[in-house]
């Protein structure tokens, strides 16, 4: 059997390295009709050993650019745009934009990859679709790794996050966008401008003379009107699901996170898959995985 790392291999594999992601979509169904799921695709399109990265509320697929970058010799690597996000279609219900209608897009995706090695990483919310997904019987998730988020989520994040998700913002420059997006995601932790840009701008699309966030506003709907009585029933179904989990977990954290506390990380470490926990930091909510020391962290698990 060959080693991943042994020098033959590896020339092969360098001389189908791509630079750029390839645009693909896939149809899903959903109450009262389908939409376009679209996702971005790094490596060699026969490549059975395939990573999917999902993203967090108000991101895309193209946040992991880096990380894909990085996990490519060897690996396809899927970075769907969630329905109402990117280049996905948008939904008509504003209602379906909850974890339920994501888990269904992304089987009907992990269908489409015919993987034979299937891991999974998820930031934020594609951590919570990630837990419900591999805590159902027969998961193909073999690997997973979550991104600053577990089962119970700090109410201090989510009253921050609801403070400003779905605002209809409009950027006369994408500089001015990637300033007010700065601003909002403090939590990312330090960056280069050269980064901060590189994260901004598949954020954007144009509008009339200037910018506006590539996300449909309604998406926040669900969000913002989920009761405390919904939070907590859906924090004891996240529960259920980790216990379920048999796949080698790995927890990522930032030190001053304020949706992954503490007590909920250590619960993580004994309890179903009992997580490797790495903590970041002087980082908050959440790590970009743009960051050397992190893209490593995550590449050296996944790999081994």
């Amino acid at each position: 059997m060959i080693g991943l790392y042994d020098e033959p291999f590896v020339l092969i594999l360098l001389n189908k390295v791509e630079n750029q992601p390839r645009l693909a979509s896939v149809q899903c169904l959903h109450p009262g009709g389908l939409h376009r799921l679209s996702y971005w695709e790094w490596g060699g399109p026969d490549c059975d050993d395939v990573v999917v990265c999902v993203h967090g509320l108000t991101r895309q697929g193209r946040d992991f650019d880096v990380l894909a970058q990085a996990l490519q010799l060897g690996r396809r690597v899927v970075c769907p745009d969630l329905p109402g996000r990117g280049e996905s279609d948008w939904l008509d219900n504003p209602a379906l934009y909850q974890v339920p209608q994501y888990m269904a897009d992304l089987v009907t995706l992990l269908a489409r990859l015919r993987a034979r090695n299937l891991s999974w990483v998820g930031t934020s919310l594609g951590g919570l679709i990630g837990i419900a997904l591999a805590g159902l019987r027969h998961s193909p998730i073999q690997r997973l790794v979550l991104n600053d988020v577990g089962p119970s989520l700090d109410p201090r994040g989510l009253m921050r996050i609801a403070s400003y998700v779905g605002r209809q913002m409009h950027f006369d420059t994408p500089e001015q966008a990637a300033a007010s997006l700065r601003e909002i995601s403090e939590g990312f932790g330090p960056h280069t401008p050269a980064q901060w840009m590189a994260l901004t701008l598949p954020m954007l699309r144009p509008e009339g003379q200037g910018w506006r966030l590539h996300y449909d506003p309604a998406l926040s709907q669900p969000f913002t009107a989920a009761s405390a009585q919904a939070i907590a029933a859906g924090e004891i179904a996240l529960w259920q699901a980790y216990e379920q989990i048999s796949a080698p977990t790995l927890v990522l954290r930032g030190t001053d996170s304020d949706i992954l506390n503490t007590q909920t990380a250590q619960a993580m470490t004994q309890r179903g898959p009992k997580a490797r926990v790495v903590e970041l930091p002087g980082v908050g909510h959440a790590p970009t995985l743009v960051q050397d020391d992190q893209v490593r962290i995550v590449r050296d698990f996944l790999l081994s």
